[in-house]
């Protein structure tokens, strides 16, 4: 969460530029490939509101070296000069492309790759995508759903309340099917071999990713690892998938290390990139958040996960239950004023009665706990509003239960665990960044992992670097690790 926010603010329009792609008509791969005008009007209008939602653009000399990757592997697809390349500013790993070449590659993901050619089979592999037009495919296939979604929106009239649901989202909880991923998978070999690279890499980085979501289960347990947003389990990993990899890249007869893979380039470039979360935004560590310039902190149940984002952080819990926390200046009428003007703006038209209004002290701070009854198209659906005063600025969760069905208990947990915290707390939450290396003679996996800024500093150190643990290092040999920035 970047900042809070005026609660009046609702979201843009990302529900009609989904809508308008789904409309646009498709070529066949036995064609050249080309993004029609229709795809980049839509993608153009896509593009900012994409940003907005996930993370915004992170710019520096990661970006510009992911764009010249990018243009090289378009222009070998027949895609020279139509496709957007964009470094998004989230510790999420994933990449996603939108119709129009709207190609999009996280931070997060950026810090697990480990060469250029690695880099390079990510890029392509989402090219694959473009040209096998399966955003649209897929959306079509997903035409009720989607249909559904809207008209909720359409009847509750509240672009927020749509958004908080699940819809802003929608394009990418689309998943592409096995052939789908199988065709972007060989036409990305196809790009990467033909661009000059190694054409192995693609198997790396697939078993890069696998490294990361077991490094999640291992280190932080499965709530962590189900804390990858729907939209970013676009890649489902198969041993199939694999193993079809593997054979794909023996059958260009390359032998494996006789194309470039770049390591000290791609190294070179993602040095002093920050790592997780930006400090602007606050830490979120498994479900727990904490903001060290605003000083505040809460942490979610059992079973709950968390997702940053500029403008709120996204919570999903058990039984559909979803939300958000966010916030806004207290206006003159208090807590009751903010309640019932973030409540007109989340509900729009939507007939809603409100079933209870409690006042409270939640750990020292005056609170105020909303609930109502909202319709909806598929019957009603509860609605938990605690809305805190700190100073002169309040803060909210707004969370949404499934239709017809109570609110877990754990909502009251999550809801009494908003707290202010201590300076000394506020400074201990430091922003991290990439530091790169280079394994010196007689250095050592641990002894080079020991330098690792936080927890799990080995199993950490060989998942950022792609590593077994009986691999040894090689004198000279690229590395990455993870250090705080900044002053202690």
């Amino acid at each position: 969460m970047r900042s809070y926010r005026q609660p009046h603010r609702t979201a843009n329009g990302l529900i009609g530029a989904v809508l308008g792609a789904m409309l646009l008509a498709g070529c066949s791969l036995g064609e050249e490939p080309a993004v029609s005008q229709a795809d980049q009007a839509a993608g153009a209008e896509l593009h900012p509101q994409l940003l907005a939602q996930f993370g915004g653009a992170y710019d520096g000399d990661e970006s510009e070296y992911l764009r010249r990757v990018g243009k090289s592997i378009a222009a070998t697809a027949g895609l020279d000069g139509q496709c957007t390349f964009t470094l998004v500013n989230s510790d999420v790993v994933n990449a996603f492309a939108v119709p129009g070449c709207y190609i999009y590659l996280t931070r997060g993901l950026m810090g697990i790759v480990n060469s250029e050619a690695e880099l390079a089979a990510v890029l392509a592999h989402e090219v694959g995508h473009i040209v096998g037009r399966h955003s649209q495919r897929q959306q079509s296939r997903s035409l009720w759903r989607t249909i559904g979604v809207v008209a909720v929106q359409v009847f509750t009239g509240s672009d927020r309340l749509t958004q908080i649901a699940g819809a802003a989202a929608g394009l990418f909880t689309l998943r592409y099917s096995r052939q789908q991923e199988y065709e972007a998978d060989d036409l990305g070999l196809r790009y990467l071999h033909k661009s000059g690279y190694d054409p192995f890499a693609s198997i790396d980085m697939l078993r890069a990713l696998g490294q990361h979501e077991l490094f999640l289960m291992q280190t932080r347990g499965r709530d962590e690892a189900r804390s990858i947003p729907e939209w970013a389990r676009t890649h489902p990993l198969t041993d199939n998938r694999l193993e079809r990899a593997q054979g794909a890249a023996e059958d260009t007869g390359v032998p494996r290390g006789a194309l470039p893979e770049r390591e000290v380039d791609y190294i070179r470039a993602v040095d002093d990139m920050l790592y997780g979360d930006d400090p602007e935004q606050g830490f979120v560590n498994g479900r727990s958040f904490a903001h060290p310039v605003m000083r505040i902190a809460f942490e979610a149940p059992e079973g709950f996960t968390l997702t940053n984002s500029p403008q709120a952080i996204l919570i999903e819990g058990p039984g559909g239950i979803r939300g958000e926390f966010a916030g806004g200046q207290v206006p003159a009428g208090g807590l009751e004023e903010y309640s019932s003007v973030l409540l007109r703006a989340l509900l729009g038209e939507a007939p809603f009665a409100i079933t209870d209004v409690r006042a409270a002290q939640v750990n020292g701070l005056p609170a105020l706990f909303t609930s109502a009854r909202v319709r909806s198209g598929k019957g009603e659906a509860g609605l938990t509003l605690g809305a805190y005063a700190a100073g002169d600025t309040a803060y909210h969760f707004v969370m949404l239960s499934a239709p017809r069905a109570a609110a877990p208990a754990a909502l009251d947990e999550l809801l009494g665990s908003f707290r202010l915290i201590s300076p000394e707390e506020a400074r201990s939450l430091r922003p991290r960044k990439i530091e790169a290396v280079r394994a010196s003679a007689g250095d050592t996996v641990t002894a080079l992992a020991s330098r690792m800024a936080g927890d799990n500093k080995l199993a950490h150190f060989l998942m950022l670097n792609g590593r077994e643990p009986n691999r040894p290092l090689r004198p000279g040999e690229p590395l990455k690790i993870v250090v705080f920035d900044g002053p202690r």
